[in-house]
């Protein structure tokens, strides 16, 4: 078994998981394994196959981590070899048996929140108060399994508000939705007594339902695993950066141009 370590732009993708009729990112790593002779086209997946999880579209990772019995020859450099510029291997661990779902110990999401007007200790007041254990019902799509540990952190960096999120595993949409709830009682468009009534019994609708941030301004930072030693490919570490340095180079660019247009508007 062989762990590898995925950077991916979510952008151009509807979510990780294979979908039938769209790209996803899942999907076009299935692509290059079949180009690599390491899957058979009649095959559905891999042997030993596993994703540590299934992020939605438009969300990108640094830490997505997979596991599948692979040839010696199949290393981060040789995925890069076929995939396209918009995922990038890194690093891989070898393992005797690896399950990468069940095996994750903690997962990490960071967001990053623009939001110049929020009050960052409230939107950290807010944060205490969900860390722990609760049933997050109203944080998320899902009817099962919302019990959930939480830990994370809030800092200021300009505009923005970096939320980071710590879990054992998150429900669906629980990371954009806390960032949503945090950026309302933040802002002042909400109380702090909202926190109570989230992590109640009462379901949450209407109005006072809570709705799931962008997804965009999400990354999967980290994906940690009980004695699991990944090697960094120095290749293919330097290639994902490459990567992501022409696209914040492009972005920079963009917002510059969108300042210039909106300066000149009178």
């Amino acid at each position: 078994m062989r762990a590898f370590r995925l950077a991916y732009d979510g952008r151009p993708f509807h979510g990780f998981q294979r979908q039938p009729t769209v790209p996803t990112v899942e999907g076009t790593l299935f692509d290059a394994l079949r180009e690599l002779g390491v899957l058979d086209p009649d095959e559905r997946k891999p042997s030993g196959y596993a994703a540590a999880g299934r992020t939605d579209r438009g969300v990108s990772a640094v830490a997505q981590t997979i596991g599948l019995a692979a040839p010696e020859w199949l290393t981060p450099r040789a995925l890069n070899g076929v995939l396209p510029g918009s995922i990038r291997a890194w690093a891989h661990a070898d393992t005797e048996s690896f399950h990468a779902t069940h095996d994750a110990v903690a997962r990490e999401y960071t967001y990053q929140l623009h939001a110049p007007a929020a009050d960052g200790e409230r939107a950290r007041t807010v944060l205490r108060r969900l860390a722990g254990e609760h049933d997050f019902h109203n944080f998320t799509p899902d009817d099962h399994n919302t019990i959930r540990t939480l830990a994370g952190e809030i800092e200021r960096d300009g505009e923005f508000l970096i939320v980071t999120l710590r879990a054992g595993g998150f429900s669906r949409q629980l990371v954009r939705r806390i960032v949503t709830f945090v950026r309302n009682v933040a802002t002042g468009d909400a109380s702090l007594s909202m926190v109570d009534r989230a992590l109640s019994d009462e379901t949450l609708s209407g109005p006072d339902g809570i709705a799931a941030a962008p997804a965009a301004p999400l990354v999967l930072t980290g994906v940690d695993y009980s004695g699991l030693d990944f090697r960094v490919d120095s290749e293919a570490a330097a290639s994902a950066r490459e990567l992501f340095e022409n696209i914040r180079t492009e972005a920079t660019t963009r917002a510059r141009v969108a300042g210039e247009i909106e300066q000149r508007i009178e």
